[in-house]
């Protein structure tokens, strides 16, 4: 199986509940992000980061979910082709190994393919992740000749459920050919599909589509509250349907992998998922087990501002795509590089030691060391705490090792807040 680029942020489920991926695989390769094969960076020890760069605001959808509220509107200030081309040799230098170029839509910016070429001219791999209707023959082409080791197309649904969440009539159809017109010519190709009260209920469609088309790899987002993203809460699903979807795209997994079907499944945005796989494999591989949490405790959980930063359009660099609303500087004025590294601003310096700073279920839980505490834009938004418990876990009190004194300390605090 073709190996494809995967975010820091995300979790390998084929990789660890059918054993795709060992200690040892790592292991020879030293553990150091310059070393390790793209489909095994998010084990590696020195954590450089992924970087994902919105090149532009710009799109043709109005996605329900959309973390960048982007519109089909031209944005001045947007980063020029000279200051992508300095900020690409800024990352070079820093040892960033992959850049994911997302938007709005990446294909909108006319220059996307040079400077998508410059950066694998300078040895930094590269994803893109688009909506897919723009991916006519001419730009298969030049994703080809740019160089992408992958291309991710965004489908939230069968035909006309996908529409009405992308706000484009025929958006499914032109995405589905985009997808196809990719894998024709031999580019690594993938789904992304994010979560919500709209679409679950189409996961088992979804991912019949992902077998009759011969889809190689899918990626299953949790909601995050960001954006318009933040406007929809009310379309995340609770948490027991967030246990019934995960426990679906489980079973899918698994029963590609006993048929012999080459999938590549994945999730990503919530690190509860990361636990929930190990109760599974304590279940049903007890074998496996410590060999899969040394693997979860090698990825670490949520690393945004640690292995995975964001650059948007205009140069502000934030804690990952969904921080748009919190920045630590624009590489005008100081490199990337620069600004990852300053800790003088207190969230970065949180960020970065996260493990001391997660309260509530998040700083009880046993698991602390392959969750790190979760999403901390969704406990922003919840309790107008950015350390606070992640709202969206879904695992009970007793799968994370709560004690009832433990539950009733926690309820004495929230009672005097």
């Amino acid at each position: 199986m073709e190996k494809a680029l995967i975010a820091r942020a995300m979790l390998g489920v084929t990789k660890l509940l059918c054993g795709r991926a060992s200690s040892g695989d790592v292991l020879k390769h030293g553990r150091t992000t310059s070393k390790l094969p793209s489909n095994l960076l998010q084990f590696s020890e020195d954590k450089s980061p992924v970087v994902v760069w919105n090149v532009t605001l710009r799109c043709n959808l109005h996605c329900a979910h959309c973390y960048s509220d982007s519109k089909d509107t031209a944005y001045n200030g947007e980063l020029t082709t000279e200051e992508g081309l300095a900020l690409i040799d800024d990352l070079a230098a820093f040892k960033v190994p992959v850049i994911i170029y997302s938007g709005g839509d990446p294909l909108m910016r006319p220059d996307i393919f040079f400077l998508a070429k410059y950066a694998r001219d300078k040895g930094i791999r590269g994803g893109l992740s688009c909506n897919g209707v723009l991916v006519d023959d001419a730009a298969v082409k030049k994703i080809k000749d740019a160089g992408f080791d992958y291309v991710g197309i965004s489908i939230d649904g069968i035909g006309e459920v996908n529409d009405m969440f992308r706000g484009k009539p025929g958006a499914f159809n032109m995405a589905l050919d985009g997808m196809r017109r990719c894998q024709d010519a031999g580019l690594k190709t993938g789904l992304r599909f994010t979560l919500n009260k709209r679409n679950y209920l189409q996961l088992s469609a979804m991912f019949d589509m992902l077998e009759r088309e011969k889809i190689p790899r899918c990626y299953v987002s949790h909601l995050v509250y960001s954006g318009r993203g933040g406007r929809i809460i009310r379309d995340d699903l609770t948490h027991e349907e967030t246990r019934a979807a995960v426990d679906y795209i489980f079973d899918r997994t698994l029963d590609f992998h006993r048929r012999g079907i080459e999938k590549e499944i994945i999730t990503g945005n919530n690190d509860a998922d990361a636990v929930y796989l190990y109760h599974r494999i304590l279940r049903d591989q007890p074998e496996r087990a410590e060999e899969v949490y040394r693997l979860l405790k090698w990825r670490g959980g949520n690393s945004s501002g640690i292995a995975l930063g964001n650059i948007d359009s205009f140069g502000n660099v934030h804690a990952d795509q969904f921080w748009f609303h919190y920045t630590f500087g624009n590489i005008r004025e100081r490199s990337f590089s620069a600004i990852w590294n300053d800790t003088s601003d207190p969230l970065m310096a949180g960020l970065k030691k996260k493990h001391q700073m997660v309260k509530g279920r998040c700083g009880l839980c046993k698991y602390l060391d392959i969750c790190a505490g979760g999403m901390r834009v969704r406990a922003e938004v919840i309790y107008d705490d950015v350390w606070a418990q992640d709202p969206a876990c879904y695992l009970t009190d007793k799968e994370i090792g709560l004690t009832d004194e433990m539950v009733a300390e926690l309820g004495k605090r929230e009672m005097s807040r």
